[in-house]
């Protein structure tokens, strides 16, 4: 009895010690292994991957909206929708909100962007003013309020949560282009494994088509806001608003689409901040938040969402040199953002890396471990292979701007910018994507023993040796040097100062 008392004890000590280690485990905010995803619905292969880009063209006053295919086996089994939006100036993205969790990439231009977070007070409160009421004939005093609103510009990367009402308008002199990419298969949507947008105005009539297309799709994304399927009388009784304007929130007879131009300009409360100001205050914000959240993580675990979710911020910039994760002045820089930098990565399950290689540049041979990733070229061209489980070559082709390619979870991927070098961003299927490289210092091979590298490709040791280190300290990012074999038959390369014609 003793010796059975003795070993309850011993194995309640155990648990008592490995709390923490096993609470971090399963702390979707720090654990990388972590996965809200409802995961593929059916056999999927990925025999064979293709460069994908927009099959359908929308055109609404102000801008154009363009759909990559849905339909393709690749979105289905990756669970992603992809579209690309331009946005002319004084164009607004009429309000709306989706049943999926989502990121937009600002691939150029600047705007303002607002979402209306649930139970979340309106902190923007302007003078009140004078206006004359039509049902009652006479002035009263009116105060406008609304939620914060964010500022976005060229290389940022906005966070749409899924039920949260968003907007967007372009108000400079240049068209906003946008990629937008949702989560099909996250957990937050209970629906249908489809993207759907619930309009809170305008519609999204389909005016101008480039491709043939199903029309089960043109179904799927052709229709009204959702006041339309509202009684008028029932809707003006419940908005305190008379019938004809009850009438008008269904713009039936609205033939602007989804993007419409304000011909005056938006009005609207918008803190004025220079620029530095605004940089300086939002870093400081994030080492703020970062040090709470890991006293808040340590002493109470994660609590599902930010405590501070009504002042979250909604945008990251991933352009500025100033934060990339890795650096090499003859290659290029990789700039990454999780939820640890985008603590609203959380909630979305999103993440992105951003990438710019310089002339001939090499990105290492890796893996996502978690993820799936959608690459999208934002400049320049880059030859890439991808190689499946079985080692074969599944997607072998220069990427161009404008293209996206889908790249599975461990399916391994080999990227080399062109003469002009290549910009893309790459948007990951979880909060803190990780990848496995195969070469430079932080590479798997690295990390292997001599004597198994050898045994394992029959090397000498010597070229096992030049195999592991012949990157020397080089991460992610690599610069082009020519790859050589001596007499002897060891692995060699290149001095540091030669460039690859």
């Amino acid at each position: 009895m003793a010796t059975r008392a003795f070993s309850w004890v011993s194995v309640f000590l155990v648990l008592v010690l490995c709390h923490g280690s096993t609470a971090q485990l399963f702390n979707p905010s720090i654990n990388p292994w972590h996965s809200s995803r409802q995961g593929a619905s059916k056999d999927c292969r990925f025999d064979r991957l293709q460069a994908f880009e927009p099959l359908r063209k929308v055109r609404s006053e102000a801008g154009v909206t363009e759909y990559f295919d849905e339909n393709n086996e690749q979105f289905h089994c990756t669970g992603t929708f992809v579209i690309r939006r331009v946005i002319e100036p004084q164009g607004l993205l009429v309000p709306r909100y989706s049943n999926n969790h989502g990121m937009a990439y600002i691939i150029q231009g600047r705007g303002f962007v607002g979402l209306t977070f649930p139970g979340c007070p309106a902190t923007y409160q302007q003078q009140s003013q004078q206006f004359l009421s039509e049902d009652q004939g006479q002035s009263q005093r009116f105060r406008d309020e609304h939620q914060k609103i964010h500022q976005f510009k060229q290389g940022d990367v906005v966070a749409l949560p899924a039920g949260v009402a968003h907007w967007f308008y372009n108000d400079g002199d240049a068209p906003i282009v946008v990629v937008f990419v949702f989560d099909v298969n996250n957990n937050a949507n209970q629906l249908e494994p489809s993207q759907k947008e619930f309009l809170l105005a305008g519609n999204n009539k389909r005016e101008q088509q480039q491709h043939v297309y199903s029309r089960s799709i043109e179904q799927q994304h052709s229709g009204q806001n959702i006041f339309s399927g509202f009684n008028s009388e029932l809707l003006s009784e419940a908005l305190g608003i008379n019938s004809v304007a009850a009438t008008r929130l269904k713009s039936q007879n609205d033939q602007r689409g989804e993007i419409i131009r304000v011909k005056n300009g938006l009005q609207m409360l918008k803190p004025i901040l220079a620029q530095q100001q605004e940089q300086a205050q939002s870093e400081y914000q994030q080492i703020q938040y970062s040090e709470e959240q890991q006293q808040q993580t340590s002493i109470h675990g994660w609590n599902g969402l930010d405590e501070n979710m009504c002042t979250v911020r909604a945008r990251f910039n991933v352009e500025n040199p100033s934060r990339a994760d890795t650096y090499n002045p003859r290659a290029g820089r990789i700039t990454r953002v999780n939820s640890q930098k985008f603590p609203i990565l959380n909630l979305i399950q999103l993440s992105a890396t951003r990438v710019n290689l310089y002339q001939n540049a090499i990105i290492s041979p890796f893996w996502n471990v978690n993820a799936h990733s959608l690459v999208y070229v934002i400049q320049g061209r880059a030859r890439v292979q991808v190689v499946s489980n079985l080692g074969k070559t599944v997607f072998d082709g220069v990427l161009r701007p404008g293209q996206l390619l889908i790249i599975p979870q461990h399916y391994v991927v080999l990227k080399k910018a062109e003469r002009e070098g290549c910009q893309y961003i790459a948007f990951k299927t979880n909060a803190n994507s990780m990848v496995s490289q195969l070469a430079g210092k932080n590479s798997v091979l690295r990390a292997m023993p001599v004597d198994v590298v050898a045994n394992a490709y029959r090397f000498s040791r010597e070229q096992a040796r030049s195999l592991k280190n012949n990157r020397g300290e080089e991460v992610g990012a690599f610069a082009p040097r020519f790859q050589q074999q001596s007499h002897q038959g060891s692995i060699s390369n290149g001095s540091e100062g030669e460039i690859e014609e």
